[in-house]
């Protein structure tokens, strides 16, 4: 029987593979609190666009309202729910789904951050599994009923990764990968933690720079101060992951090792991996447009996840007596920009450097 699946949270991410699912002719209900944007996927379908010609179609989607997920209770139950909303709501909304699992059921987070505990904390670790989905992807929301993606589909670069928390490879994890393939690449991993990690050290050296300096991707890693601040940003998360016991894959398409040999002053490292930034900032890799999700929520007025990204690495690597102190200045100047003491500024991230 083919199986049933919400996602809760269509933003960015959530509504890019909700619609891309729903393409690829699977069952699927996306559940969000904007109500603009709900009647305009109802009314019009989900637009999708990419940096090529041929990823642009509008998906008709099954849309609901917050208020509207009790109608669930008179349908077949859930069988595969992904949490995509930030991670401060992930408790919330994985109580609210909860209910309206299937007896097998599974919860998905398909989050920026390190939300699996949370969501196991409600459902149990049996029934929770982790969704990475990698910096290959960068799509933006920017207005209802409206996504595009920034970065170009590459067959060689894996988009999602799915994996259970206790690192065995199963059944259900090689089921969903094969289901979320007609989105874009997708493998079951061994690995969930280390990938995880992995993610973090992207999404740290990448979200809260753009949202700090009001910058773009690509204006970001253009601008030669700001890209030594994500260089050592990277750097010391590795560090952290390293130390903790993660094991590290690629940080985007840099080496975790050149990356933090580049932070500790390797004249080498620092050359290749500048050259590697530069090098993505072409148009054909990544669109000028792509901002990262949390400049997007800077941009729109919403609370940041930077206490959850930046601020958590900060304090895994105080407990691991790894010192993190850019990302400490990062938390405390992205929350000032948040509350409206500063405007966003490149100066933002060079008060310590």
């Amino acid at each position: 029987m083919t199986k049933r699946i919400a996602v809760v949270g269509a933003g960015a991410v959530g509504g890019y593979v909700g619609a891309g699912l729903t393409a690829g002719g699977h069952d699927v209900t996306l559940i969000d609190p904007w109500p603009a944007h709900v009647e305009t996927m109802r009314a019009h379908g989900m637009n999708l666009y990419g940096m090529t010609e041929a990823e642009r179609r509008t998906v008709p989607v099954r849309a609901l309202h917050l208020t509207e997920v009790q109608s669930l209770s008179k349908q077949r139950p859930i069988d595969i729910a992904f949490i995509s909303v930030k991670s401060y709501d992930t408790v919330w909304a994985t109580k609210m789904i909860q209910p309206y699992l299937s007896s097998t059921g599974v919860v998905v987070s398909m989050q920026n951050c390190i939300n699996e505990e949370r969501v196991a904390g409600v459902v149990g670790w049996g029934r929770t599994l982790g969704c990475i989905v990698t910096g290959g992807v960068g799509v933006d929301l920017y207005e209802p009923g409206h996504i595009r993606r920034g970065y170009a589909k590459r067959p060689d670069v894996t988009a999602f990764y799915i994996g259970e928390p206790n690192g065995r490879i199963t059944k259900r994890t090689e089921e969903i990968a094969a289901i979320m393939g007609c989105v874009d690449k997708s493998v079951a991993t061994d690995n969930l933690w280390g990938e995880r990690w992995t993610k973090l050290c992207v999404n740290g050296m990448r979200n809260g720079v753009s949202a700090a300096t009001g910058m773009g991707g690509n204006d970001r890693d253009r601008h030669d101060a700001v890209r030594r601040i994500c260089i050592a940003l990277g750097g010391e998360s590795v560090r952290v992951g390293q130390k903790l016991g993660y094991r590290l894959g690629k940080v985007g398409t840099l080496d975790p090792n050149r990356l933090a040999l580049a932070h500790e002053g390797d004249r080498g490292a620092l050359e290749e991996i500048e050259a590697q930034l530069i090098g993505a900032t072409g148009g054909s890799l990544r669109s000028d447009y792509q901002r990262p999700s949390m400049a997007q929520d800077m941009e729109k007025g919403r609370r940041t996840e930077i206490e959850f990204m930046n601020g958590f690495i900060a304090t895994e690597g105080a407990r691991a007596g790894v010192p993190a102190p850019t990302h400490e200045m990062l938390t405390r100047q992205v929350l000032r920009v948040e509350r409206g003491e500063i405007p966003p500024s490149p100066q933002n991230v060079l008060v310590n450097s």
